[in-house]
């Protein structure tokens, strides 16, 4: 568990590159993550990387929780992920966070303990 101190990296399916995007409701098949390091309740670093799994055939939630785990992320925040995914994340310790809808109110809940 991190201490209110730490450097928190949070992970998010995103439809586009930015905060102004929406999450993604598919995880495995999203077409970005966009990533955020938060400390003391504020965003210290926005980046966006390309979903690599988004166009396999078969293992897309597999290889999705396989990237976000080498990108270093503590907690996703998500729509949905699926049982495969989960299982993987689960025996990481990635915590996962259930929310829809625009990244930056996303962000802002969970800075403000709404999620």
């Amino acid at each position: 568990m991190n201490k209110e101190n730490d450097v928190v990296k949070i992970c998010v399916p995103s439809t586009g590159e930015g905060l102004d995007s929406e999450i993604d409701p598919r995880f495995g098949r999203c077409e970005y993550f966009v990533l955020v390091e938060i400390k003391d309740g504020k965003i210290l670093n926005v980046q966006s990387e390309k979903n690599v799994g988004s166009e396999q055939g078969s293992g897309a939630g597999i290889a999705a929780a396989e990237q976000v785990i080498k990108l270093g992320a503590n907690i996703i925040i998500a729509n949905d992920v699926g049982p495969k995914s989960k299982d993987i994340l689960d025996q990481l310790e990635i915590k996962i966070i259930k929310a829809s809808g625009n990244i930056k109110t996303a962000l802002d809940k969970y800075i403000n303990k709404a999620i």
